[in-house]
């Protein structure tokens, strides 16, 4: 399948109203230089540099410890980045909705995850749709009970539909989201799966991210517990004969403890077995809030180098009304809040055609809905000025990305150099 494509133009936030229509792949012959002002403000940006080494830092991770990894897409949303993930050498992706596999696949995902429960009518009209349209698509969706598995096999009956579709049981955590609470659940739900003629059940899923606060140790502690659990049950799985493919997966990741996953991807059972990391905020990362549980990794790891920012947002002050107070021209429609306020981390001053680090001290203390509020020193040594551009550091890629249809990509000295869409 080719990738989706949209035509840049000036109904779209960040590009140029005076701007020709350009193709995402043609922006480069453009000559757009971010220090000259080119793009209208605020702006979301891309890294090339740091989103290249981060494709290359994770692929590399994954293969050093014998798993796969199938990126989840909902971070980005964007096709051109799935090609590249692909390219890289991605073994799928990973979805939180059909309609977003269905972007995945246009893109040319030729295996899907789906890490979330399906049950409407409409949903699984989705699965079978885009089945029958791309042949030798592999689709996987989570199951955790019985009541799902009623409504998928009510579904099946009415729609006559006679060939069982990929899914994987799903582990949970008390208190949190989807997933089988118990061993015993799972061991009821999986044997119900196996006898079922509406699904096959291909492997386990779970999500750990929700046991990750931050404290390295106690992170690996509870998590390493969790995926022991979890672990068994596929075991046990396997050993009464409920996988009903040739090969069993074992799934599990976020973006907070990739390392202490990576490891307990693995089982000992009667058929090869292949472990899916879905991490999905490594391809951008942030500033703040995986920027801390990358350092954890780093520590428990022993690896000098790791994942690296590449996504920022850039604003100009448009007004310092009084001393100490200066506001931006960028607001909760641009950027991620949801885990923490935006956080300055470079200063480039009116004309200038690079950037500085800023002063120790500034802060974003509040944002509206298109202004941000800049506190700093009066008394420093720098003081922001009406037309300097502020760099700002986020914390959660994915509701940045939400927030833009495009963001071109840009090179050290801030040159344009690609451009990539999404499909929010």
């Amino acid at each position: 399948m080719t990738q989706e494509t949209l035509v840049l133009d000036g109904r779209l936030k960040g590009y140029p109203l005076g701007a020709a229509p350009c193709a995402p792949e043609q922006i480069a012959t453009l000559g757009w230089n971010l220090y000259q002002d080119d793009l209208p403000y605020p702006i979301a940006v891309l890294d090339e540099q740091a989103l290249s080494h981060n494709l290359q830092w994770m692929q590399a991770f994954a293969q050093a410890r014998d798993i796969v990894i199938a990126p989840h897409g909902k971070t980005t949303l964007s096709p051109q980045i799935f090609r590249r993930q692909l390219d890289a050498g991605a073994w799928g992706l990973t979805f939180a909705t059909v309609w977003q596999a269905g972007v995945g696949v246009r893109a040319g995902a030729q295996r899907v995850m789906i890490a979330n429960q399906v049950v409407a009518d409409a949903d699984l009209d989705g699965v079978v749709a885009l089945l029958n349209t791309n042949p030798g698509l592999r689709l996987w969706f989570l199951v955790d009970s019985a009541e799902q598995l009623a409504r998928i096999e009510d579904w099946a009956r009415r729609r006559q539909h006679r060939t069982p579709l990929d899914c994987l049981l799903e582990i949970g955590i008390a208190g949190q989201r989807t997933g089988c609470r118990t061993a015993e659940q799972a061991m009821t739900l999986a044997r119900r799966i196996h006898a079922s003629p509406a699904l096959r059940l291909g492997g386990i899923e779970c999500y750990e991210g929700g046991l990750a606060h931050g404290d390295a140790q106690a992170d690996q502690k509870a998590v390493t517990a969790f995926l022991d659990g979890v672990r068994e049950i596929t075991q046990d799985c396997d050993r009464v004969g409920l996988f009903q493919d040739e090969t069993i997966i074992l799934t599990a990741g976020g973006s907070a403890v990739f390392d202490v996953v990576a490891p307990a991807l693995r089982a000992s059972v009667s058929r090869p077995l292949l472990g899916v990391l879905r991490s999905g905020c490594y391809i951008a990362h942030d500033h703040d809030f995986y920027a801390g549980f990358m350092r954890n990794i780093q520590s428990r790891s022993g690896l000098d180098d790791g994942l690296r920012p590449a996504l920022t947002v850039w604003a100009l002050v448009q007004s310092v009304p009084e001393p100490g107070l200066a506001l931006l021209s960028v607001g909760k429609r641009d950027v991620s809040f949801d885990l923490s306020l935006p956080q300055p981390v470079g200063l480039a001053p009116h004309g200038a055609l690079a950037n500085q680090p800023v002063p120790t001290g500034w802060s974003i203390t509040g944002l509206n809905d298109h202004h941000a509020y800049l506190r700093f020193d009066p008394s420093g040594a720098v003081i922001p000025a009406v037309g300097d551009r502020v760099i700002l550091g986020i914390s959660h890629p994915c509701t940045t990305f939400d927030k833009w249809a495009w963001m071109p990509l840009a090179d050290a000295r801030g040159h344009v150099v690609g451009a990539i869409t999404t499909a929010f």
